[in-house]
């Protein structure tokens, strides 16, 4: 399979019994694809701008408590 289009009517031929499964590991595929993408921009700086934001925010009391 290599379009979506493939992939599409392959899953509309799937018994129903196995839409669970294949959400379960469709929605674990995904965080972790997520954690990676998180993990990259963390280690190339994309987010110390955010971080230092926040960091200067909390300090000048502009935070409260949940």
């Amino acid at each position: 399979m290599t379009t979506v289009q493939e992939i599409e009517k392959a899953i509309t031929q799937l018994p129903k019994d196995d839409f669970p499964v294949l959400r379960e590991w469709f929605d674990k595929f995904e965080a972790n694809m997520w954690d990676e993408q998180f993990k990259e921009d963390v280690q190339s700086g994309k987010l110390e701008k955010f971080a230092n934001e926040a960091i200067a925010d909390f300090r000048a009391g502009k935070c409260k408590e949940l």
